[in-house]
């Protein structure tokens, strides 16, 4: 017989993704405490009914919030319920959704990906002016969203001004404005603002809320901060199959990240570890850090062979091929030892 033992994680830790870090244990408690009797399923329980008082609380009274299992989920529905069949939407060539989801935005909701060459990550409101095209030509996807990522994929991070410039842009084209927001805590953080600054006051009109890269088990939300900008959202996400049955627990745990500072006190511990992290890199001969550290992702060239040899002792991601850039994320659970062993890794394998 298995015993417990035999089947516990490793308790090794890396710095491959805030995807793989532990669940924090106010989240934990928080869906323990809501594990008791009965309630009404499908988003109708008391504590969904929380969840969007503590949301409208940050984002305005206007904001409606739908929780889902996943990234991908409030990505591919959120972009749905802001556009049409035959329409486009434009991003950046590194978004999350041109690179990571399988191609889902297109093969569920149909659409176009337009792409706009970002070596910072960010779009600007000229790229959105240049890419942002086609509009009244049959023979082409007419453009209905431009999405945005906060923090990039690239670890850089949207001011609220520059962020209010890309949706003004949108906006004057007839465009809706999507945020994929999977790393929006570690953004807010960097830049010492509340949600609301990076959002809806900057011109937002649909969040992707991220939680499992900060501390849930799973879950996100899509916050619809302009109610104008989607219509038929709530059959969207069950046609998408991302409605939840028993969502008292999805919510407890976004309403334990939210409620109090818990969302700002995990970004902004693995923001510190990142600073930390590249502070030590920096001084090892042989490592450069290729993007500005702005959240908790730190992206570096550095030898292939010494990537090979450390990444055999701490899991982490090559970024890119061609170029060997490598990419080292912080989570709220890394610790300034997990940091110090990772460099001290660092050196030794640069150097051998």
């Amino acid at each position: 017989m298995t015993q417990p033992s035999d089947i516990r994680p490793s308790a090794a830790r890396g710095f491959a993704s805030d995807n793989q870090a532990s669940v924090h244990p106010e989240v934990l408690a928080a869906l323990a405490e809501v594990n008791t009797g009965h309630q009404p399923a499908y988003g109708d329980d008391a504590v969904t009914g929380r969840l969007r008082e503590v949301v409208r609380r940050h984002f305005g009274e206007q904001a409606e919030v739908y929780p889902v299992f996943n990234g991908t989920g409030a990505n591919v529905v959120s972009l749905q319920a802001m556009s049409e069949r035959w329409s486009a939407v434009v991003c950046p060539e590194s978004a999350h959704i041109n690179t990571d989801e399988c191609g889902a935005s297109e093969k569920i909701a149909g659409l176009k990906l337009v792409t706009a060459p970002a070596p910072d990550g960010k779009l600007t409101p000229e790229l959105v002016d240049r890419y942002a095209t086609g509009f009244g030509n049959i023979q082409r996807r007419e453009p209905a969203v431009v999405s945005i990522t906060q923090s990039t994929e690239l670890g850089t991070v949207y001011t609220a001004r520059e962020t209010a410039a890309v949706a003004a842009a949108a906006h004057e084209r007839g465009l809706s404005v999507h945020m994929d927001g999977a790393r929006i805590a570690n953004a807010a953080a960097s830049l010492g603002l509340p949600l609301r600054a990076l959002t809806t006051d900057a011109g937002v009109d649909v969040l992707s809320f991220g939680g499992t890269k900060n501390g849930l088990l799973l879950g996100e939300a899509i916050v619809v901060l302009n109610p104008g900008a989607v219509r038929g959202l709530a059959y969207l996400r069950k046609s998408s199959m991302q409605l939840a049955s028993k969502m008292r627990y999805v919510s407890a745990q976004l309403i334990a990240l939210l409620d109090g500072d818990l969302w700002l006190r995990n970004a902004a511990h693995a923001n510190a570890m990142a600073r930390r992290l590249e502070g030590a890199a920096r001084a090892v001969p042989g490592v450069e850090i290729t993007q500005d550290v702005q959240a908790n992702t730190v992206f570096a060239l550095m030898p292939k062979d010494a990537a090979e040899r450390l990444r055999k002792r701490f899991p982490f991601y090559t970024w890119d091929e061609a170029t060997g850039e490598v990419r080292w994320v912080c989570s709220f659970d890394t610790t300034e030892d997990d940091v110090d062993a990772f460099a001290a890794a660092l050196a030794e394998e640069t150097a051998g």
